[in-house]
């Protein structure tokens, strides 16, 4: 059974940066899909970025764009979002998702697409 587990958020100043990380664990990362996703209280999940099996980035959110980097490291099985010039209302929990991609480029953009989700790591944004 293959587990996410993110780590990295915490309180940082509007304009400031953070590093998410996903450890992935119970199964080899090269072969999945991997996507950041966050969700603001009171509102639903949204999908920042997808990273494909074979490095394909897929930029999903316009807010995000400019702002925020998506990669990996398969020999670490771990997955990264840098987020620079963060915005109050970049305040979230954020999660990391996998689905088994059975092509190298596949990266959907939708909460149904993903099986395994990690338990989130929270952002706040406040001076």
């Amino acid at each position: 059974q293959l587990q996410l587990a993110e780590s990295g958020g915490g309180l940082v100043q509007p304009g400031g940066s953070l590093r998410l990380s996903c450890a992935v664990s119970g199964g080899s990362l090269a072969r999945y899909a991997i996507a950041w996703f966050r969700q603001a209280h009171g509102k639903e999940r949204e999908v920042i970025a997808c990273i494909s099996r074979v490095g394909k980035i897929i930029p999903y959110s316009d807010s995000a764009k400019g702002r925020f980097t998506i990669s990996r490291d398969n020999t670490k099985n771990a997955v990264f979002l840098q987020m620079n010039s963060l915005k109050p209302e970049d305040a979230a929990v954020y999660f990391c998702a996998a689905v088994e991609a059975r092509f190298g480029d596949y990266c959907p953009g939708f909460v149904d697409a993903f099986d395994y989700w990690g338990k989130g790591t929270r952002v706040t944004v406040s001076s």
